[in-house]
């Protein structure tokens, strides 16, 4: 965990803690349990997670704004691994930060060849073990991602997602007793929100 549990006053730097938060504070739509809970764990309140968020937002509109990447070293520091990927034709570099309130998943930033980014969102860490994912009922909120969720139930069809950090997948899934559902889940930020179910 973070060793400074509150966040940076709203006149201070903008730390990787307060970038827990704004990641938590666009889960809180669907899951505000977990949300509170991994409040309590960072040791801050409502408050201080809408502070954040709003700083966030200016940092993001502002006139002055930095190119994204430069937004997440300066938030983050230097990413934990830098791994080059090809995306089709397109060479990509993948950059990873830590997340101490999720220590087995990492913040990703896609960034194509002319640094800009396409993509940003939580994916496992190389090292952790992805879960089984079987059936609807192992599909919980924040269980996997959604590279996850797509491998498992493949063939996945990708949703666009009702805001920028939400993305959906729409795919079939056996429910416990073996029934096929069509089934649509949710993700924020890239990790499980929650699983519509057809029927």
């Amino acid at each position: 965990m973070p060793s400074a549990k509150r966040p940076a006053s709203s006149s201070g730097r903008f730390t990787p803690l307060d970038f827990q938060l704004v990641l938590l504070r666009r889960m809180a739509d669907h899951n505000g349990d977990l949300v509170e809970a991994a409040r309590h764990e960072l040791g801050v309140s409502i408050a201080d997670m809408r502070e954040a968020n709003k700083r966030w937002q200016a940092m993001l509109r502002s006139p002055r704004s930095r190119a994204a990447v430069s937004r997440y070293r300066s938030v983050l520091g230097e990413p934990e691994s830098v791994i080059s990927r090809r995306i089709g034709d397109l060479e990509c570099e993948a950059l990873c930060w830590p997340v101490p309130l999720w220590p087995d998943l990492r913040f990703e930033v896609m960034v194509a060849p002319n640094g800009v980014v396409w993509n940003e969102w939580l994916v496992r860490a190389p090292d952790s073990a992805a879960p089984e994912l079987r059936t609807l009922e192992d599909l919980t909120p924040w269980s996997c991602t959604v590279d996850e969720a797509a491998r498992a139930f493949a063939p996945a069809r990708p949703l666009e997602g009702t805001a920028p950090t939400r993305f959906g997948l729409a795919f079939t899934a056996p429910d416990a007793g073996g029934v096929r559902r069509e089934c649509v889940a949710e993700f924020t930020w890239g990790l499980l929100q929650r699983v519509a179910v057809d029927g």
